[in-house]
């Protein structure tokens, strides 16, 4: 006779059985048998203090340790907080496993506690939400948010998935109906291959282009030395974007990441791998790349067919396409690296270096506060390869981004979620302890989240947080004074002393005022992590996304010269 356990039960045992051991929550009692069935087996769950980070962490953690990030949430509010961090995860792409605890289906109706209807909330934010109401569907649920998850079906990619378990379906006995306990393994699964024609065509347009251009996305990430391969052989100039930062080394000399504009706008091929046409490459619009065809590569459609089509495409995995292109440039076809490539290598060298100066030379502002650049040039000597960097804001992280070159790099991504710095950092540490954990975070995104440090001490979470502390909602400040007349509103914060907050919860903590302090500051916070930093920034100094015009929201394109730019498009084509 098969051995009945609760529904909770089998729940633990799939997880633990998938040697998953660390999880993410906040208590409540419509979730609280998981979490009973999951401790009392040896899983750890750490309790966050706000369900929004609790699904950040998940996230985090499954992005460092390539496992499902897991959270548990209690219905209601416990559901309803979670949304955002969802949807971050969904814009990410990333599988994160989000069990959200609901009223007795016998009360399901009636006006029971915290009674909402979840799973209608989180369908457009998942790849999946659906309610586990029939015990004996349990193992069957579960195969298939794994196959959701994990981007299985060849249409979506990876992607996040809610599962509603009521109470009373949690404490039911039942049999495990499926198969290996490990509900969350996947088996391997087949790739796609490519047809003879498509290789044909790929192959010919990739090694004939004068001015190739690769640019990687989140799908890319698997195939670094395939990458390296195609890159090495082929000359071919390359950009990465926020989903694969450090998968190619700056050093490459096929990294012209300082040029992005130049090599986008030069381009005669733009080979996508794994990577969405979204706001962040213009949709692939030919105001942004005049001179490109495109050749797009992704073992999911989502990340080979939005916006635009390319003149040729191959469905497969980035690693396959890289050997097969590589194997078509074997052929006896005459064949030099473009010297184009040597070109934007040259100015991206130079303009990193120029950068290098600028932040050095960054002069205070009319405050007497240090400029940004003046913070990131000294928090870039903490920096090395195994170091996970972790930029949160508007203003910091519009110069984080093009300061801070870490082969691990998490920030606000795509959706400009902010508040995840906390407790990204906190996830990052708890899926790879051996490593250094930086997380440099606007004063604005630290008060989304600021009581995780509580959590960070509760677990001896080892990161250094340092706050840039501007007293504002700066890139939006500096908006209203750019375009607004100079009316202020709603933008100005309080210079709060974060420091003392840190402090006060039992962190080693400082507060910089002064730049020739603030090295030894964030040595000693090293030494005694988990730490913050509180450094205290000019409000005078204008990020590099405030110059593009980004906080105005153009109509047609993110960024306003880009803008300016579909418009003649738009007008020519008229």
């Amino acid at each position: 006779m098969a051995e009945k356990l609760s529904v909770a039960a089998w729940i633990a045992e799939a997880i633990l059985g998938s040697n998953i051991n660390t999880i993410f929550g906040l208590q409540g009692g419509h979730i609280q048998p998981i979490w009973d069935e999951f401790t009392r087996r040896g899983g750890r769950v750490i309790d966050a203090r706000d369900e929004r980070a609790a699904v950040h962490m998940a996230h985090a953690y499954s992005e460092v340790s390539g496992e499902l990030g897991i959270a548990l949430v209690t219905a209601g509010p416990g559901v309803t907080n979670a949304v955002t961090a969802m949807a971050n995860a969904l814009k990410s792409r990333s599988a994160v496993l989000l069990f959200g605890g609901a009223a007795p289906i016998p009360q399901k109706g009636l006006g029971a506690l915290q009674e909402i209807p979840q799973v209608d909330l989180m369908k457009p934010v998942t790849r999946m939400a659906l309610t586990i109401s029939d015990p004996e569907l349990l193992a069957q649920a579960l195969r298939l948010a794994t196959m959701k998850l994990r981007g299985l079906e060849g249409v979506a990619g990876p992607g996040p998935v809610f599962l509603e378990v009521p109470t009373d379906v949690l404490r039911t006995e039942t049999a495990w109906r499926e198969g290996s306990l490990a509900a969350f393994e996947s088996d391997e699964v087949q790739g796609q291959e490519p047809s003879e024609s498509e290789v044909t065509g790929a192959v010919n347009m990739f090694w004939k282009a004068k001015k190739p251009l690769v640019i990687a996305g989140r799908g890319a990430r698997q195939s670094c030395e395939k990458l390296l391969d195609l890159l090495d052989a082929s000359g071919a100039a390359y950009l990465d974007t926020q989903e694969c930062r450090g998968l190619v080394s700056e050093k490459h000399s096929s990294f012209v990441g300082a040029v992005r504009g130049k090599a986008m706008a030069e381009a005669d091929l733009v080979v996508t791998l794994g990577r969405k046409l979204d706001f962040q490459l213009g949709y692939g619009s030919r105001a942004i790349f005049p001179q490109a065809q495109f050749l797009r590569i992704a073992e999911h459609d989502e990340e080979r067919c939005d916006n635009l089509r390319g003149d040729e495409e191959l469905k497969c995995s980035v690693g396959r396409a890289c050997e097969l292109l590589l194997e078509g440039g074997s052929s006896p076809l005459e064949f030099k690296k473009p010297s184009w490539v040597e070109g934007l290598r040259k100015s991206h060298v130079d303009r990193s270096h120029s950068l290098t100066n600028n932040m050095l030379a960054s002069e205070m502002g009319a405050d007497g506060f240090m400029h940004p650049y003046r913070l990131l040039a000294i928090v870039r000597k903490f920096v090395n390869e195994d170091t996970i960097f972790v930029a949160d804001g508007g203003d910091i992280l519009s110069f984080a981004r093009i300061c801070i070159q870490s082969r691990y790099y998490m920030d606000s991504g795509a959706f400009g979620c902010l508040g995840v710095g906390l407790p990204f950092a906190i996830g990052a540490f708890l899926g790879d302890p051996r490593k250094t954990v930086i997380a440099v975070i606007g004063d604005g995104s630290f008060g989304f989240n600021a009581m995780e440090l509580d959590t960070a001490l509760r677990y001896g979470v080892n990161v250094v947080f340092i706050v840039a502390n501007n007293g504002g909602w700066n890139i939006e400040r500096t908006d209203q004074i750019m375009n607004f007349e100079g009316r202020i509103q709603g933008s100005e914060l309080s210079f709060t002393n974060y420091a003392s907050l840190a402090s006060a919860i039992g962190l080693y903590a400082q507060r910089v005022e002064k730049i020739d302090d603030l090295e030894a500051a964030i040595s000693q916070a090293m030494e005694n992590s988990p730490a913050l930093v509180d450094v205290v920034v000019t409000r005078d100094a204008i990020s590099p996304d405030a110059r593009s015009g980004l906080p105005g929201v153009p109509d047609l394109q993110a960024l306003g010269s880009w803008d300016d730019a579909q418009r003649k498009i738009n007008e020519h084509e008229q």
